[in-house]
């Protein structure tokens, strides 16, 4: 009956972790310029035009990522039609997916000296794998990153399953096939799903752990090597070979050229940073668990080596999260472009050594684990009451966002930055009094899980909702008035700036031009030419309407929401303002 009731409880925690993170909101605000509308709006296409090989925005090619991202998106267009929720639903699902997975493989690896708290660890893991900071909002958000973090956070708990599955230790009881097998299958989707990459880094992480572990030659006749490259080859070479007979050498050198290797070897886009720079984003992005990671690695010590080769491969799973962490970490500290959602692999690494270490801590509190502990407590208490002050101020640090010119305004206003403080003020001082009345340290690792729940419910997503109203509601609201204004063949072109969310919520193609000359240059070219319309519409901001010179008798403003302005402009009257230009 008690274990009855353990699982019942681990599954009710799992369904709150889940909906709470990944499920409540999820389609509530407007899809974020920039990125977010390209995937969605590709996916569209293939609805449209049913051709489910080449992704296509704004009716040019989008050879940024593999099809796996669009397909699933597709699928939830289908199911429930095109929305926000559809967009978002295959990361919240991988997300949760992840969580499951983690969940299960700390209970399946667990030691059975534990089993009066049976459920204990897995249920710390599953938390510290949901509620952090980075995974929610890339499971909120319709990107591939979430979903390839997924994809290659399953793959490497099903090698491990397999891997552990022949020790008595461990209470996996399927065998080591079917989970190879699973991490073939899951291997595959992540090529699927981000190109190379999905089978370069989980591949670097096993080989490396293999090797240090002594394991690599028995482990790779145990894991039927043949009929995984055939599973793998199965699933992900049709796909390549169709879009690469379609578009040729365009998709390799746009793809494997630019989108992987020059990513790695090269700055690209601008996003370069300093080599520390992800040091700073897991720490921010995995707080407050990031406070106890490096005591967490430091409990590893991996480098007893003699003493790790002789353990029972079902404890070695804070080894592998090791390898697992800081493969990922080394790989793209050493990739030339930079960009924080990079780390996000690595983040269910993280969570899986910081809640051993926890499980531990709470168990024997001995010895020097109970100094590192205490030490990492401090740590908390300064860091959280740096955070406290931080939001407070954190209406200062906004800096101009045109989209958003009223942004800090309005989350000084919204009372936000006092709630969050308050938050995290709070948690410093029930961890300071933990520390002192020598409590359970249970409570400490209790107190920060509720602190970051609150600051997921009372922070993040009113702080999503806020964004939302200043800066894209304005462009939905002129989205829809396109929809109804625009006549038959009536362009619609913007300048300034290019926010792919006015061709979704349109689901019209756009003309996007990021200078004025060029679009004066293509305004021109157009007018000379014979078109269905002797109009065209067009989206910018006043300063940049300024900037073509039209007059103001020369266009009519069908509308204006936030910075943006909507105006249709007769192609007679251009032509008559441009038409000597050269």
């Amino acid at each position: 009956m008690k274990q009855k009731t353990t699982w019942i409880f681990s599954i009710l925690w799992l369904l709150l972790i889940g909906w709470l993170a990944f499920l409540w909101h999820l389609g509530s605000t407007g899809l974020v310029d920039e990125t977010e509308p390209l995937f969605a709006e590709a996916a569209r296409q293939m609805t449209v035009t049913g051709d489910w090989v080449t992704p296509y925005f704004n009716g040019e090619t989008r050879f940024d990522k593999p099809p796996l991202i669009y397909w699933l998106m597709a699928i939830a267009y289908q199911l429930f039609g095109v929305n926000e929720w559809a967009v978002r639903l295959p990361s919240a699902i991988g997300a949760i997916a992840l969580m499951s997975f983690g969940f299960y493989t700390l209970l399946a690896t667990q030691d059975n000296k534990s089993k009066p708290k049976f459920f204990s660890l897995p249920c710390i893991g599953a938390a510290l794998i949901a509620l952090n900071s980075q995974t929610i909002v890339w499971a909120r958000t319709g990107v591939s990153d979430m979903l390839l973090s997924s994809c290659m956070g399953m793959s490497l708990l099903s090698f491990f399953l397999g891997y552990t599955s022949q020790d008595n230790i461990t209470k996996n009881t399927l065998g080591a096939r079917p989970w190879y097998l699973a991490c073939y299958v899951f291997l595959a989707l992540s090529v699927l799903t981000k190109g190379p990459v999905g089978i370069a880094l989980p591949g670097l992480i096993i080989i490396s752990f293999l090797l240090y572990t002594g394991n690599l030659t028995k482990v790779i006749k145990e894991m039927e090597i043949i009929k995984g490259v055939i599973i793998f080859m199965v699933m992900t070479l049709p796909w390549y070979i169709l879009v690469i007979r379609q578009h040729g050498w365009d998709y390799i050198n746009s793809f494997f050229g630019y989108h992987n290797f020059q990513r790695f070897t090269e700055v690209v886009n601008g996003h370069d940073a300093p080599w520390y720079f992800y040091f700073l984003v897991v720490l921010v992005g995995f707080i407050p668990w990031s406070i106890y990671l490096p005591i967490a690695i430091l409990r590893v010590k991996f480098w007893h080596r003699s003493w790790w080769c002789q353990q029972p491969r079902g404890s070695q799973l804070s080894l592998f999260a090791f390898f697992w962490f800081s493969g990922i970490f080394i790989f793209f500290t050493i990739a030339v472009t930079k960009l924080p959602s990079y780390t996000l692999p690595l983040l269910p690494a993280s969570a899986i050594l910081v809640a051993l270490f926890w499980s531990e801590a709470i168990s024997t509190g001995k010895g020097s684990m109970k100094r590192g502990l205490w030490i990492s407590c401090v740590i908390n208490i300064i860091v959280l009451v740096i955070l406290a002050i931080f939001f407070l101020k954190s209406p200062n640090f906004i800096g101009y966002d045109p989209a958003a010119p009223n942004l800090a305004e309005l989350v000084a206003l919204s009372k936000i930055p006092l709630r969050t403080a308050i938050i995290w003020g709070a948690t410093a001082i029930a961890i300071a009094l933990v520390l002192w009345l020598r409590y359970n340290c249970k409570w400490i690792l209790t107190a920060n899980l509720i602190a970051f729940i609150a600051f997921l419910v009372f922070t993040l997503l009113p702080t999503a909702f806020l964004i939302d109203g200043s800066r894209q509601l304005s462009l939905r609201e002129l989205s829809a008035i396109v929809v109804q204004r625009q006549k038959p063949g009536e362009e619609i072109v913007m300048i300034g700036f290019k926010k792919p969310s006015l061709a979704f919520y349109t689901q019209r193609r756009v003309k996007f031009f990021t200078n004025t000359s060029s679009a004066i240059a293509y305004l021109t070219e157009t007018t000379d030419i014979e078109a269905n319309s002797i109009s065209l519409l067009i989206v910018a901001r006043p300063k940049y309407i300024q900037r073509t010179a039209l007059d103001r008798s020369d266009y009519q403003i069908l509308g204006a929401f936030g910075p943006y302005q909507l105006l249709r402009v007769d192609k007679q009257k251009i032509r008559m303002d441009y038409g000597s230009a050269p």
